[in-house]
């Protein structure tokens, strides 16, 4: 019997990648306007390739950008990114559709929820507290918690241990197979692979259940319980 569901955060919760996109392009167009003389498309690259050096979640990108390219920070320039970027985040940081019903009904199913993020845990607050989705959880669980990624065993085990539950009474939801699924089917989880949020062209997930709606959540729950 399912009694708690654990979600990822980006890209199953929120469009992660479309945020982060359009909070760059608008800092990018910001720096420009700036004074950077540099074409649209060649910076979008640099920022990216800062991101891929030191990680998505790395909080100094336009300082660092500009070190390497100008070997001095302009603070004119980084105002102009940092503003741009933060308008643009807060506008473009959305809920999938029918996340919050989906919540709302698995609460009123009596199911514990929590969250299981590799991202720093102020973003993960700040994200859901911008969502209003911070009450909807029992537990979060963030890189701070276990120093470990997905899909080591240990974020989940954690989640489970707070949560109180077997590993066969949790589903796990995500969007990346490599981590959200592989590290939840290892520990004997229920999986559902967020298909509306993949990014890589994912084929076979290698989840029990794949999803194109997160509102498909409340029906495979039903379905495991009547059958347990």
């Amino acid at each position: 019997m399912i009694k708690a569901i654990i979600f990822d955060l980006d890209n199953t919760l929120t469009d992660f990648v479309k945020m982060k996109d359009m909070a760059i392009e608008a800092a990018v167009d910001a720096m420009i306007d700036a004074g950077l003389k540099l074409s649209r498309e060649d910076l979008k690259k640099r920022i990216y390739a800062v991101y891929k050096e030191e990680g998505i979640e790395y909080q100094k990108v336009f300082d660092k950008f500009l070190q390497d390219e100008l070997g001095r920070i302009d603070y004119k320039i980084l105002a102009s990114a940092i503003v741009a970027y933060r308008r643009a985040r807060d506008s473009a940081l959305v809920l999938y559709p029918h996340v919050t019903l989906t919540l709302m009904e698995l609460v009123k199913r009596g199911l514990k929820l929590a969250v299981v993020s590799d991202a720093p845990a102020t973003q993960v607050w700040l994200r859901l507290c911008d969502l209003n989705l911070q009450h909807f959880f029992h537990h979060v669980i963030t890189f701070e918690d276990t120093h470990e990624r997905k899909p080591s065993p240990l974020p989940f085990r954690k989640a489970l241990s707070l949560l109180g539950v077997k590993a066969s009474e949790a589903l796990m939801v995500g969007d990346w197979p490599e981590r959200d699924v592989v590290g939840a089917a290892q520990l004997g989880m229920k999986t559902v692979f967020a298909r509306y949020g993949d990014t890589f062209g994912t084929v076979n997930s290698g989840a029990d259940f794949d999803i194109n709606d997160i509102i498909e959540i409340i029906d495979i729950v039903d379905r495991l319980n009547e059958a347990a």
